[in-house]
């Protein structure tokens, strides 16, 4: 059973956050989904009016300020973390060390570890400073994963095109989750 931690930052695009945290907790492979949110994640999570799922036991929520939180030591043995939406910052940060907070000392556990550690970036056009940060970052081990909904599946709805990103983000985490794959329509 793995445990996954879920960090949400200021990006636009808190429904794949959402989407992300629903799918690992269907998923009879996760035990545990820890939750941490940078300030800016709760407002634009408010802003668009998203909200992760609430009332599931499964789910742990750490304060982003917590430095002495499970997640910042890598004895505590989550399995892999995705950053959903992750912003530039956020991932400059990590890609320069820099662990002053919850969020980036978790990432930065992953990749000392060699966990998994998936970026679902949220910015465009990207500045080449953005380009050598997620470079680096991939180098290091990194998952690089823009929020690129793909359309071969012909998704009725946001919520379908949105789905396409957070399967991907869930799959690259080790975990299954049902979701469009190439001609399995031909089969």
């Amino acid at each position: 059973m793995k445990r996954i931690i879920v960090a949400v930052t200021g990006a636009s695009g808190a429904v794949y956050a959402r989407k992300v945290a629903e799918r690992l907790l269907r998923s009879p492979q996760v035990a545990q989904v820890a939750v941490v949110c940078s300030a800016n994640g709760r407002k634009v999570m408010e802003y668009e009016r998203e909200r992760l799922p609430e009332g599931e036991e499964r789910m742990v929520w750490f304060d982003n300020d917590d430095l002495f939180a499970p997640p910042a030591s890598g004895s505590a043995g989550y399995d892999g973390m995705v950053i959903v939406p992750c912003t530039m910052g956020s991932a400059g940060r990590i890609a320069a060390g820099i662990s002053g907070d919850l969020i980036g000392r978790a990432a930065d556990v992953m990749l000392k570890e060699r966990r998994p550690l998936v970026l679902v970036v949220r910015e465009t056009p990207l500045s080449t400073i953005h380009l050598r940060n997620l470079t680096l970052l991939s180098e290091c081990g990194a998952v690089v994963l823009p929020a690129s909904p793909s359309f071969y599946s012909r998704p009725a709805d946001i919520e379908a095109l949105c789905d396409t990103v957070a399967v991907r983000a869930v799959r690259m985490l080790g975990v299954a989750s049902e979701g469009y794959e190439w001609g399995a329509e031909e089969e």
